[in-house]
């Protein structure tokens, strides 16, 4: 176990990234971030950015982290999630010393889990059954590898569906708390979405980055974590209570052309390992962080974790 104080961030521009580096900050931890025009593709330009750092840990997120835009350009996502990561592993282990790497992959990994096997644990196989999926398991076995190979102290976190304020409408909370604050407004007349009856276990983003942070510090080298709250929300219930909490009530209409490809029907994680291990349990409601994501859209969105 470390107690980090200069931690580097990849990913540190994206939707966790200012919560993560709040939230390390908030711990006493020095932060430090990759310059702007670092590609995690380019080993060169990463090298010397990651060697310029010095960093005694690194909180692994840069990632092309969208499930739809990986069916659009499969290569693409790879080439981010699974060869970046061979880049930051490579670079990492070639330090001296070598620092302690926090590797976030996904849920989406186990694919499609049968309800006998609910809530999924992390000794469940993977099943990838989308192009992000399989990416991110690939990215594991990077971490995995650069453990049992090179002794790089990688912790491996498999996060559930998460959200908070500043996340891209291109992810369904957002997207729905979008279209609320629009017909609360007057601007539309109805939601319109993909397939709702669906659940997912979904915690708040700032209850994420607690674990992370914890977990960065308590977990095992070789160890993986899920981080989820442990209960499963169908996503229509969620929507009903946007329009409750907005205010307002407007028909909602699906469309198929939104449904994905593969749509898994259930996810529910068990967060015990993490649990016992540092403490760790979610704080914030689901209420509360659907307040807090409609809030951001109806003052206007923002990325800055001070929403």
């Amino acid at each position: 176990m470390i107690v980090a104080v200069r931690v580097l961030v990849t990913g540190s521009r994206g939707f966790v990234g200012p919560w993560l580096i709040s939230r390390l900050e908030e711990c006493g931890d020095e932060v430090l971030e990759l310059p702007e025009v670092t590609d995690i593709r380019d080993a060169d330009s990463l090298r010397t950015a990651m060697a310029a750092a010095e960093p005694d840990a690194v909180c692994h997120l840069a990632a092309q982290s969208s499930v739809r835009q990986s069916w659009d350009d499969p290569a693409g996502t790879f080439a981010i999630n699974a060869l970046g990561t061979v880049n930051v592993c490579n670079i990492a282990s070639a330090l001296d010393p070598s620092p302690r790497l926090l590797l976030v992959s996904s849920a989406e990994v186990y694919g499609r889990v049968g309800p006998e096997h609910l809530p999924v644990s992390e000794d469940h196989p993977f099943a990838p059954a989308t192009p992000y999926a399989a990416s991110k398991a690939s990215a594991e076995m990077v971490g995995l590898q650069a453990w049992l190979g090179r002794g790089l102290e990688v912790i491996r976190t498999r996060p559930f569906n998460h959200t908070g304020p500043g996340q891209s409408e291109s992810f369904v909370i957002p997207a729905l708390a979008a279209q609320v604050a629009q017909a609360s407004r007057g601007e539309l007349d109805r939601i319109t979405t993909g397939n709702l009856e669906v659940s997912r276990d979904i915690t708040d983003v700032r209850d994420v980055v607690r674990a992370y942070r914890s977990l960065l510090v308590h977990g095992e080298p070789g160890g993986v974590y899920n981080v989820c709250r442990g209960e499963a929300f169908v996503l229509s219930d969620l929507l009903r209570r946007l329009l409750e909490i907005a205010g307002t009530d407007v028909p909602v209409t699906v469309d198929p052309g939104r449904a994905r490809p593969a749509d898994v029907p259930k996810q529910v994680g068990d967060p015990s390992r993490t649990r016992a291990l540092t403490g760790w349990k979610p704080e914030l409601s689901i209420d509360q962080t659907l307040t807090d994501v409609l809030g951001a859209f109806t003052k206007g969105p923002s990325r800055s974790p001070a929403v």
